[in-house]
């Protein structure tokens, strides 16, 4: 049975720095590409990042890229998203989510593409 498991979620002040952890059991890790979603107040869900399969290349939506860093420690399971330099506006609900894939160079942006998802980490960011 797969389960995708997030945490390190909290309450920051704008300017703070928080870091989510996601642990991914039950399935083949290296086959699979790695994202981070949000979902605000009244919001849809947004893509923030995502990982390629085997520790590959990362990708950032433009509201996060340069403060954010996803990264992923393939022996342990886990996939990370180092949020840095947080606004009040980066306040949401966290999913991870897990996406079955072929390609070391590409993750999808699309939530219908992920086959697995977490239940989600609420992250706050005051002003």
């Amino acid at each position: 049975q797969v389960q995708v498991v997030e945490s390190g979620g909290g309450l920051v002040q704008a300017g703070g720095s928080l870091k989510l952890s996601c642990t991914a059991s039950g399935l083949t890790f290296d086959d699979y590409a790695m994202g981070w979603f949000r979902q605000g107040p009244k919001k849809g869900r947004e893509w923030v990042s995502c990982i390629a399969r085997s520790d590959g290349i990362d990708y950032y939506a433009d509201s996060v890229k340069g403060r954010f860093t996803i990264s992923e420690d393939t022996a342990k399971n886990i996939v990370y998203l180092q949020m840095n330099t947080l606004e009040p506006e980066d306040t949401a609900m966290y999913y991870c989510a897990a996406q079955r894939s072929d390609e070391d160079f590409f993750c999808s942006s699309s939530p219908p593409m992920y086959d697995y998802w977490g239940q989600g980490t609420q992250v706050t960011v005051s002003s």
